[in-house]
């Protein structure tokens, strides 16, 4: 293993601010799927064979519930854990959580200052900085286990460098089509790249892609599936749980909102299951993790004389969800959507997915990389819909101040589109609290 023994001289910089503006110009493009880079780097710093169990989350919607949830679980069975996520939506330090805590700026800048130290003159993109930081801090803080986000796809995202004990492939839908194929039969077999030879699998879809399916038999991996292998039932306030030799009933609905995280947690039980022997849970413990999970951004409620929910949902799968909590869940009044996009998505599709749900349109231009203006949006909304109120604004604060304007004590105001879209209202909104 590379020595972690570094003087002021081998350190490049001194803030994480100006160890992640120099990531973001090392590599070529900002994007640049493959295993080559990082395994050479990760090889290099002895990481390749970590000691705690690996969990990867894949799939196009629901990774991000999936790890708080499986990350609560296992916190209040007392085990060490150890969460990667991207992206962040307020902090970098969002990424690297140990025990579900943020790790601090001089913890990543170690990790950073070792990984530059171990890559000579390997170029490596933002992306995989990070995860190699996540594994170098995860091997110093003696977790019990990893819980590991898929970036984009899953065959040839970094995370997939490391073997996992467990797979979970949450779902799939059309995203990212630039780089994992415009049909899901392509994107699953992307997604099904976390899967491993004799190693088990969850899918949360009952019925996924053939090439998901395929490609576990091809391997000879274990899948288990929702709907088949495991199921679930809901029941008025509470739900039931049962899969090969374990049944758990008189569940409490996951501290999580939105109908669909019911799902999310069937599947994360499922791997839990799978875990065992090497981590063992109790009933008691699963209950209580299911109440404490927190993920910020999905269907978050901003208390207030107008009510008001945050949501990243950014492709028409996530958006079907997010209509689908806003069906189950109806407000007195008139729904007014805030919505700011990349121009690369499928805005038109999310707009599709969403107009039974909203009665007023606020679309605001995002002022990033890649961000469409409120005027394409609105090109785009008059594509799919004519007859109902429609605003632009120059940036999304603006647009969510306005919507609170115009909305009655009986309406909500409902923020969406992109995790840049929530976040500019997060930290809007934590500024107005202090």
């Amino acid at each position: 293993m590379l020595s972690t023994s570094l003087t002021s001289a081998d350190r490049r910089f001194a803030t994480l601010d100006e160890w992640l503006t120099w990531q973001e110009t090392l590599h070529h493009s900002k994007i640049d799927l493959g295993l080559e880079r990082i395994r050479q780097v990760l090889q290099r710093m002895g990481l390749e064979h970590p000691a705690y169990a690996v969990v990867t989350i894949g799939g196009t919607n629901g990774k991000g519930s999936s790890v708080a949830l499986l990350d609560s679980i296992l916190s209040a069975a007392g085990y060490r854990t150890g969460a990667y996520t991207s992206p962040h939506l307020l902090r970098y330090n969002e990424r690297v959580r140990i025990c579900r805590q943020d790790v601090e700026d001089a913890r990543l800048c170690r990790a950073f200052e070792r990984i530059d130290a171990a890559r000579g003159d390997i170029s490596l993109t933002y992306f995989e900085f990070a995860t190699l930081a996540a594994f170098e801090i995860f091997h110093h803080a003696a977790i019990d286990v990893a819980i590991l986000e898929v970036g984009m796809g899953g065959r040839l995202d970094a995370v997939n460098v490391v073997d996992p004990d467990v797979a979970l492939v949450t779902t799939v839908g059309i995203d990212h089509v630039k780089w994992l194929g415009g049909d899901r039969e392509t994107i699953g077999r992307e997604k099904a790249g976390i899967f491993r030879a004799a190693r088990p699998a969850v899918c949360g879809e009952p019925d996924p892609p053939e090439s998901l399916l395929g490609y576990a038999r091809q391997l000879g991996t274990p899948l288990y599936r929702s709907g088949h292998e495991y199921t679930y039932v809901t029941h008025d306030k509470r739900w039931s749980w049962q899969g090969p030799g374990q049944r758990y009933d008189g569940l409490p609905y996951p501290s999580l909102q939105g109908d669909f995280q019911i799902r999310n947690a069937a599947g994360v039980i499922m791997v839990l299951e799978l875990l065992k022997p090497r981590l063992v849970i109790n009933q008691e413990q699963l209950s209580s993790g299911l109440q404490h999970a927190v993920n910020i951004g999905r269907f978050q409620v901003l208390p207030g004389d107008v009510t008001c929910i945050l949501d990243v949902a950014h492709n028409p799968h996530g958006a079907q969800a997010l209509a689908q909590a806003l069906g189950h869940h109806p407000c007195q009044g008139k729904t007014h959507a805030v919505m700011g996009m990349l121009a690369d998505k499928d805005i038109r599709g999310v707009i599709k997915e969403m107009m039974p749900q909203v009665d007023v349109w606020h679309l605001a231009s995002l002022a990033v990389e890649r961000g469409a203006s409120a005027t394409r949006l609105l090109e785009d909304f008059r594509s799919v819909a004519q007859d109902k109120p429609v605003y632009k604004y120059p940036d999304v604060i603006t647009a969510w101040q306005e919507a609170r304007q115009l909305a009655q004590p009986n309406d909500r105001v409902v923020v969406f589109g992109s995790f840049h879209t929530v976040a500019d209202v997060l930290r809007h909104h934590s500024n107005s609290q202090n």
